[in-house]
């Protein structure tokens, strides 16, 4: 298991590396998982994931958190079979939003930020909220896997 953390925001946020290391193997281990994969992670400000929200979705706006999956399969895409590790893609964090959004629901950053990862990388495992039953069985993982370990 890898994580490959880039912070281009603020250094006192480091720290989260070690966080979203845990993070990933609770979820790997709690959705009975291989855990060969790599998730790659990075906090950005408010310009760089508007940019990516209006170049991959288009959407013009500033959001909390975007994914990447690289498992999605893609016709005609070949598919790497047998790999001793696998890419499962990006997550892309907007720490600003973070912060406001943990200040706005009146709980803490680490709660907030631990959200964002867990629901960005439910996604690249091929979750998604697109339906109320599928938004509530996402929200429900995303609980348990968070825990009790995170206070409000």
């Amino acid at each position: 298991m890898e994580l490959v953390f880039t912070n281009e925001c603020d250094p006192k946020y480091d720290g989260y590396e070690a966080v979203y290391t845990d993070l990933l193997f609770k979820t790997l281990r709690h959705l009975g998982q291989a855990d060969n994969v790599i998730v790659e992670v990075e906090f950005v400000g408010p310009a760089a994931i508007r940019e990516l929200n209006r170049a991959y979705r288009d959407r013009d706006q500033v959001t909390d958190v975007l994914s990447f999956a690289f498992m999605d399969e893609v016709p005609g895409e070949l598919k790497i079979q047998n790999a001793p590790f696998v890419d499962l893609g990006s997550i892309v964090i907007c720490l600003d939003q973070a912060v406001a959004q943990a200040a706005s629901y009146g709980h803490g950053l680490e709660r907030e930020l631990s959200f964002l990862f867990v629901h960005g990388l439910l996604h690249l495992l091929g979750y998604d909220h697109q339906t109320a039953t599928d938004e509530k069985k996402m929200f429900a993982l995303q609980d348990e896997i968070i825990g009790k370990r995170i206070s409000t």
